[in-house]
């Protein structure tokens, strides 16, 4: 009798097995069954054939495949006039952008920022190793959010959507490939920051060298200090600077990747030390206050102060909202923010986003319609930073990653990269 029973059970699990397997779909039969994919299932099997082959060949592949709502939003955001001039080039790496090797369930992300690797390797996006990342977090409420360039974010919205080779999850907004530090700082209020890396021809290698990680000191940082910083001579001016950069091999300075008492050597050859305490990040005695900024060959954490290479000693003091200076200078007179006016203007060239027939030829038959969900900054949260809500770094210490408008910004990654 024993026996009996033994041998039904297991052929009750081999049946069982056998029908899930029976029941696994390809890509193509997955895609065809989501209706809220229609717009990315024409789009990547008629005009990007090529990737879509490819992922038919992958064994484990997590696609973030953006939904038809997140179509109806391009119009209005920074990919607009990619789509809508059939710039084949970008559309291809924001679509490489969105798959990434590995599977990533919705339960394999928590309360702390996670950067995983995408297919996109196009060095105007992507000039870091191993191909440019995506960040990933699970918010309150088991809500997963992926950040991209620019401080914008997607929300998930359709999880663990499987097939042979893979994943798929649905997301309510594209994402944004990364654009260079001189194009991501005026969003971020780091006009002086990008001013000053002008001024001192820094510009080339700070856009162009491999796995950057920068510090940069926001506007009210300079603008305390504007005696000081004016009457500095070209050559001390990059010497400041380049203590905000860390250029390490392989290396690049996400939040997950800087424990506390991290030391990491500076372009200008001093050292910088990360402390976390009360929540908050900290390097030297100067406070992030936005981090993981993803930029195209690295990634920017803004800080609260310019930091100095003379002073490594001096502690932060965690109690303080916003950290002393270090440095000693005054204001300019009338308050004016040194370096903000010798930004590129060519950063700030908007294109207009006004929908256009030519995006008809992705097949965008809703590109016309107004977005479903917001891009306006929150108001409870600092745009496109994160914010730490635990005491202990590396355990769901980032939990809320705010959302950045994306409206026209794309101009500048276009006019930048020289696509037009």
């Amino acid at each position: 009798m024993r026996s009996t029973l033994v041998s039904s059970a297991i052929v009750a699990c081999l049946a069982s097995l056998t029908f899930a397997q029976q029941k696994a779909v390809d890509l193509t039969e997955l895609l065809n069954a989501q209706k809220n994919l229609s717009e990315f299932t024409t789009l990547i099997t008629t005009q990007y054939g090529e990737i879509y082959a490819n992922l038919s060949f992958q064994k484990e592949v997590t696609i973030l495949a953006p939904s038809n709502d997140a179509f109806g939003k391009i119009p209005y955001s920074t990919l607009g006039p990619a789509f809508e001039r059939n710039q084949s080039d970008i559309v291809r790496s924001v679509l490489e952008y969105h798959i990434l090797p590995g599977l990533h369930r919705a339960n394999s992300y928590n309360g702390s920022f996670s950067f995983t690797p995408s297919w996109l390797s196009n060095k105007t996006f992507a000039n870091v190793t191993g191909g440019q990342v995506v960040g990933g977090v699970q918010q309150s409420g088991n809500v997963n959010i992926f950040t991209s360039g620019l401080g914008s974010r997607s929300t998930l919205t359709q999880a663990n959507l499987e097939f042979t080779g893979g994943i798929v999850h649905v997301i309510d907004t594209f994402l944004t490939p990364p654009a260079d530090f001189i194009t991501t700082a005026p969003q971020f209020n780091l006009t002086a920051a990008g001013g000053a890396i002008t001024d001192t021809n820094l510009s080339d290698y700070v856009n162009t060298a491999t796995d950057l990680t920068i510090f940069a000191p926001n506007n009210d940082a300079f603008q305390k200090l504007g005696t000081l910083l004016s009457n500095m001579s070209t050559s001390e001016l990059s010497k400041v600077l380049d203590y905000h950069i860390v250029n390490g091999s392989n290396f690049v300075g996400y939040s997950a990747n800087l424990p506390n008492g991290t030391v990491l050597k500076t372009r200008q050859g001093g050292n910088l030390t990360i402390t976390f305490a009360s929540n908050s990040l900290f390097v030297n005695s100067a406070r992030v206050i936005q981090e993981d900024l993803l930029i195209s060959n690295g990634v920017l954490h803004v800080i609260d102060n310019i930091l100095d290479y003379n002073a490594t000693e001096v502690k932060p003091v965690p109690a303080i909202p916003t950290q002393p200076a270090i440095l000693q200078g005054a204001p300019l007179s009338g308050n004016v923010v040194p370096f903000a006016s010798d930004l590129p203007t060519s950063v700030s060239s908007f294109v207009s986003s006004t929908p256009s027939a030519g995006a008809s030829s992705f097949g965008l038959s809703g590109i016309g319609s107004k977005p479903t969900g917001t891009l306006s900054a929150s108001p409870s949260v600092t745009s496109g930073g994160a914010l730490h809500t635990s005491t202990k770094k590396g355990a769901g210490s980032v939990v809320e990653a705010p959302v950045t408008h994306l409206g026209g910004l794309l101009g500048a990654i276009i006019f930048g990269a020289g696509f037009l």
